[in-house]
């Protein structure tokens, strides 16, 4: 059954809102579930399709796998085997995150294959970095009509310098290496808070990581990890979503469980859209009657806000950014740098009123403020999806947005959650 929302705009948000669990970290740590054959209890999961596609994928690989309540799963991974039918094919190439399967399984079965993943539309994702790692560790890999196929006798530890800062190949890389024989250094690793609290949770399960929170790990290989229980900390570009959205619609948010310091960056580069906000402990205060004003840098120059890996600001907040662009005074470029299909968006808010000039693939020139007023469009993917709910929000008029599923599976009943704030947001059924 597909959906839509309908947003009727131009009216400020108002109140007070709790974030999610990281999606990005929610994802491997239950991949991480498959590494012990004792139960895994993991707290704070977001209530999306993209965890329980996971779910599914665990129950498909043997686990059993329970829910204990809307935010809390139970796993017990006694035996694990790989895909066999069709079906089982089809959940993986449903979500991007069915790749990180390949770390935990390498370290638990040796001998495996796996289909492709799937995931959002922003450009070539690739996944040599994965293998690269994967065969630094002892193992041989190849591509097969459409999978990956990985044989090893046993893992051995090594020193590798991965090709890129990826995440998920890190996380991988991190995952296969807890098992392997002698001590892993992993160099050019992500350090992104996802990849931390997985890091963190393989230590509480018995793993040694060195290192975390940097771009080098050191993994001494063990024998066996045993269960843990882990709470997942927020999620930070659901925090900065919300903070674009409270400056968007000139509004005033109280953010609790926002992780501040996982938000230094992304607070730095709102300031050079006049965007201010206040830490109160663990919680983010966004007050209305925000200036909005673009700061230009040292002699008046034209400034940018280049996306790139932790800690630098994240891809995931470019679209959501740009569209708090639009309603700021003064001229700004954004560089996409990672994905380069992700600024494309931008097709769905020049209709809107916005003033882009899409420069090519990786850069937009914003020009605003933009007086926005409502429109039908359908969501490429997640974050263009938030961003596209945004400018509707602020905007004049009814908006319509097909193709919320992309939403529904970074933001947990987005809709439940922005309503007492003033938000005037329906989800309709549309036809096949």
């Amino acid at each position: 059954m597909n959906h839509c929302f309908v947003i009727e705009g131009g009216m400020p948000l108002k109140g007070e809102i709790r974030p999610s669990g990281n999606k990005n970290a929610a994802l491997p740590t239950l991949a991480a579930t498959l590494l012990t054959d004792e139960p895994v209890i993991l707290r704070n999961l977001p209530a999306i399709r993209d965890v329980e596609v996971m779910a599914e994928l665990l129950q498909v690989l043997g686990a059993h796998v329970e829910r204990l309540d809307p935010k809390t799963w139970k796993i017990q991974a006694q035996q694990v085997c790989t895909p066999r039918t069709d079906m089982d094919r089809e959940l993986f190439r449903a979500i991007r995150g069915s790749i990180m399967i390949a770390g935990p399984l390498l370290a638990r079965l040796c001998n495996f294959s796996i289909p492709a993943p799937g995931g959002d539309v922003i450009g070539r994702r690739r996944v040599d970095t994965h293998f690269l790692a994967f065969r630094e560790l002892g193992a041989d890999v190849d591509v097969q009509n459409g999978y990956y196929v990985l044989k090893a006798d046993r893992l051995t530890g090594a020193d590798i310098l991965l090709d890129e800062a990826s995440v998920t190949g890190t996380e991988n890389a991190v995952m296969a290496a807890v098992f392997a024989k002698g001590t892993t250094i992993l160099r050019n690793a992500a350090s992104e808070p996802h990849v931390q609290d997985l890091c963190t949770m393989l230590n509480a399960m018995g793993a040694h990581i060195g290192g975390i929170g940097t771009n080098t790990l050191v993994i001494e290989g063990v024998e066996r990890l045993h269960g843990v229980d882990f709470t997942i900390a927020s999620d930070h570009i659901e925090v900065g979503s919300y903070i674009a959205l409270a400056a968007a619609t000139r509004g005033e948010l109280l953010i609790h469980d926002a992780v501040p310091q996982h938000l230094r960056m992304t607070l730095m580069q709102l300031e050079r859209l006049g965007v201010s906000v206040e830490v109160r402990g663990d919680a983010l205060f966004v007050p209305a009657g925000q200036s909005l004003k673009i700061v230009p840098d040292m002699g008046g120059a034209i400034p940018s806000i280049a996306d790139a890996p932790w800690p630098a600001f994240p891809a995931d907040l470019m679209s959501i950014a740009l569209v708090l662009a639009t309603q700021c005074d003064g001229v700004i470029i954004f560089h996409e740098k990672m994905f380069e299909s992700r600024l494309f968006f931008v097709d769905k808010l020049i209709p809107m009123g916005a003033r882009i000039v899409l420069c090519d693939p990786h850069r937009a020139l914003v020009y605003g403020p933009s007086r926005l007023h409502g429109d039908e469009m359908e969501s490429p993917d997640i974050r263009a999806g938030m961003a596209m709910l945004i400018a509707a929000l602020a905007a004049e008029g009814t908006s319509t947005i097909y193709n919320i599923r992309q939403i529904d599976r970074g933001y947990e009943r987005i809709e439940e959650k922005l309503r007492p704030l003033g938000a005037r947001i329906e989800r309709r059924t549309v036809g096949n």
